[in-house]
């Protein structure tokens, strides 16, 4: 069976390898995705993210040259959430593309208003990568 799938991307004027310096960061995750994170912390090899859902620990892969920056998102009930997300060049600038898939038992408006937070998030990453936002970490 095939998830409905969306992907997101926004324009930063920032080089792809600073960038994904700063995203792959798990202590960034509060400067620039607050919609989805209010604090991060560690608990051993997990990073703990605390959400408006709840507590939920993030696994991110290891850092690269290619600007693959997934990670995977284990809420409390213990599923896995694969998030493809990449960096790749744009010009002298980057690109950020985030894709989200529909889970069975997500309404079409839950993921549409998923779909907004994210896009709130990747327009803060915009903001503070431009040095328009908070200070870069």
């Amino acid at each position: 069976m095939l998830l409905k799938a969306k992907t997101l991307s926004v324009s930063i004027d920032c080089s792809p390898s600073e960038l994904a310096r700063f995203v792959s960061n798990p202590l960034n995750l509060p400067k620039w995705a607050p919609a989805f994170c209010k604090a991060v912390g560690r608990s051993g090899d997990d990073w703990i993210v605390d959400t408006p859902g709840g507590p939920v620990r993030v696994h991110f892969v290891n850092r690269n040259d290619m600007g693959v920056m997934d990670h995977t998102v284990v809420v409390e009930a213990g599923e896995e959430i694969t998030v493809p997300m990449r960096v790749v060049a744009n010009g002298t600038g980057s690109e950020v593309l985030l894709t989200m898939f529909q889970l069975p038992g997500i309404s079409d408006d839950q993921f549409a208003q998923d779909a907004e937070m994210v896009a709130r998030d990747l327009q803060s990453l915009k903001l503070v990568m431009e040095g328009l936002g908070q200070e870069k970490g």
